[in-house]
Order: C-alpha cells, then structure tokens, then sequence
C-alpha cells in the first residue's frame, strides 16, 4: 500500500518541517479546491510551487475545480506525478490530452454519487483512478465503505483489459479503514487529519503502509 498524506490539514506557517515529517511518504496529496467546484477553496499554483520546492517526493495533485482546462499548465511541475481531474468536471477529454501533452500521468476521479461507468470512455487514457471515500470539498469526515465496491468493480476491470492504472482513494482513511481498503485492492491511500494528527508521522506512515 503506497501512502499519499493530503497537506489539506498541514500548518502552512510551517511547510517545511510539515513535509520533512511526512518525508517517508510515497507521494504527496494536493487538494485544489476553487469554491465552485467543491464548496471550499484550499490553495493555488503559487503555495503548490512552494510545496515541490520543498519535498523530495512526486506531487499527486487533484483538482476539484469546474474547468481543471486552463490549470493544467500552472500546476505541471518538474515533480508532478499525477494530475487528478473529475469526470464531472468540464472538457475531460481536452482535459486529458494537456495533461499527457506535459507528460504527466491522467488521475480520473469520480464523486460518491458517480458511478463507475462515467470512466469507462476514458479507462484506456489512464495512470490512476481516484474513488472519494467521502463527499470532497472538507477534510475529517467519515469513511464511505460501501465506495470500496466501486474499488472492487474497477479491479475487476483492470484485470479483464489488461490495464495497469492504480486504484487511490481519498476521503475518511484510518488505521482501520485502511485494512478495508486493502481488502478491496486499493493501491495507494491519500490520508490527511488522521495522519497530521499525529505526533510522529513517520511512524504512522509506516504503520499505515
């Protein structure tokens, strides 16, 4: 199991010592929120920028903003692993197209209430799919469980057309919740309070892994 902390609930006054006690994680989880998309605004290119500068690890990066089009440029960093976007967003298949054109993995993601078959169009074009174990836009709910069937379904699918992308959830993941999601054949989980909770992050990173 990789481990992505989400920096949503980081102390900003501090990024540096932030990111140096998750610096054992496998990537580093940034949720771009615009106000519309989500009903929450978190931060932009500039704070992102700061945070690449700042770690040695890739940046997995999600946008939940309406038009992710015209953000793909301001967010491809040297760093950058993945670009997330929604396929209920506006111009997915565009979408796509600019974040291959940066030679960066394409992360689809899909909100609770969509089902799976809203990826299939795009399954092909794929490096990771991101199932939200919670309704996006706020940190420190409650783990989704029935979400994981959607993880079920699209190892399912994997399997069956030969594909490689990974299976990330995001949203409620615990010490608990993490074995579920392991059960179900997540590869990578985005963990935020939870982790950022913690006195020794290190350690609960590896105990999550």
């Amino acid at each position: 199991m990789k481990i992505a902390p989400s920096v949503l609930t980081a102390d900003f006054a501090n990024l540096r010592s932030e990111l140096e006690s998750i610096s054992n994680a496998d990537l580093i989880h940034l949720d771009i929120m615009d106000g519309h998309f989500v009903p929450n605004i978190s931060f932009g290119p500039a704070i992102a920028k700061e945070i690449e500068k700042n770690t040695h690890l890739p940046l997995d990066i999600h946008l939940m903003v309406t038009d992710p089009l015209q953000w793909i440029p301001k967010f491809s960093f040297p760093k950058t692993k993945y670009i997330t976007i929604h396929t209920e967003s506006n111009h997915v298949s565009e979408t796509i197209q600019a974040i291959q054109k940066q030679n960066i993995g394409v992360g689809l993601s899909i909100k609770p209430k969509t089902p799976v078959r809203a990826l299939i169009p795009y399954i092909n074009e794929v490096k990771l799919i991101l199932i939200m174990t919670v309704e996006p836009g706020f940190g420190g709910q409650s783990f989704m469980t029935e979400m994981l069937d959607k993880v079920k379904e699209l190892v399912k699918i994997r399997k069956e057309n030969g594909l490689s992308f990974a299976i990330e959830v995001d949203g409620g993941v615990n010490d608990l919740t993490i074995e579920l999601c392991k059960e179900a054949g997540v590869d990578i989980s985005v963990v935020g309070s939870h982790l950022f909770n913690m006195e020794n992050r290190k350690k609960g990173i590896d105990s999550l892994r």
